[in-house]
């Protein structure tokens, strides 16, 4: 699920990035475009009910190509982002439009 939250000034955007406990992971990180694909500057918050969040801001008016690193092995794109892209590795990247 991504939650967006644009400033008065329309200049930034934060957004909330969640995971639903079905992914059944012990940990979860954020990497993408905002980040240079760090596998860690963005470790996501493990919920009482299993679900994964964080909230960040980024620039309003781009696109951020990102997906989750779960168990710092396996890939997940977000179920319900804006759209997805091809990316060079032959799989798809999630897309956030802001």
């Amino acid at each position: 699920m991504l939650k967006k939250n644009f400033a008065k000034s329309g200049e930034t955007c934060r957004v909330t990035f969640k995971l639903p406990a079905e992914v059944t992971a012990e940990t979860v990180h954020l990497c993408g475009e905002f980040n240079e694909w760090n596998p860690t500057s963005h470790p996501m918050k493990k919920l009482k009910d299993g679900s994964f969040s964080l909230t960040i801001s980024l620039d309003a008016g781009q696109s951020y190509r990102f997906r989750y690193l779960l168990d710092n092995e396996r890939w997940e794109n977000d179920w319900d982002a804006d759209a997805y892209v091809a990316n060079q590795y032959g799989t798809e990247d999630s897309l956030l439009n802001l």
